[in-house]
């Protein structure tokens, strides 16, 4: 199972080492604003899942916006430690 951790370690070296193939390293070129879409995406789908899909369904879509968060981070230079002395 992936962490918060893990996920931005793995997105991290992905955007190094550029894997041919990567839907991570797809987006990442793509830039800020489709990634952006992407967040805005993601949220409404959380939100749509929270008030009638049931917890699995919201917890799926969860994961992808926090994904897509870290792809954002990533492409804008914005480290762990920058977000958690905000928390």
């Amino acid at each position: 199972m992936k962490t918060f951790e893990s996920l931005f370690a793995e997105l991290s070296e992905k955007a190094v080492d550029k894997p041919e193939g990567s839907l991570t390293v797809d987006e990442l070129a793509k830039g800020t604003h489709f990634i952006g879409k992407k967040i805005i995406e993601e949220a409404g789908e959380t939100w749509i899942a929270a008030e009638y899909e049931g917890a699995d369904r919201t917890a799926e879509e969860m994961s992808q916006l926090l994904y897509h968060l870290q792809v954002m981070m990533i492409v804008k230079g914005i480290t762990l430690e920058d977000v958690y002395k905000h928390l």
